[in-house]
């Protein structure tokens, strides 16, 4: 089992998500959250005082899969958010030694679903 974690641009993610429901993937969740890497944010003025705005708006997406599952959610998340600039974001790839269903009590594999 692996945790995916992905980090896209936000007018990205009805691409991704649709090229996720492709791939047969279905469960995840969704944040908004700030952050910066290589594009270094931009300036902008306001009320005429500049302002250096280096915390750009990203979606953070987390799916758990099973390991069958894992090189096709990660060329859908590719497939739906790249643009080919710089800022499309990145995927982490974690283990995930245990998964509850809090409802059935199952674990593992099953529980991922």
């Amino acid at each position: 089992m692996k945790l995916i974690i992905a980090y896209i641009q936000p007018h990205k993610l009805s691409d991704v998500k649709q090229a996720l429901y492709k791939e047969n993937v279905y469960k995840m969740s969704v944040t908004n959250s700030l952050g910066c890497g290589q594009q270094k944010g931009y300036h902008e003025s306001y009320r005429g005082v500049p302002i250096e705005v280096n915390l750009l708006k990203k979606i953070r997406l987390e799916i758990a899969v099973n390991d069958d599952f894992v090189e096709h959610t990660i060329e859908a998340i590719v497939e739906g958010a790249r643009s080919g600039q710089i800022g499309d974001g990145k995927i982490f790839i974690l283990d995930l030694p245990e998964c509850v269903r809090i409802r059935t009590g199952e674990r593992g594999h099953e529980a991922i679903g």
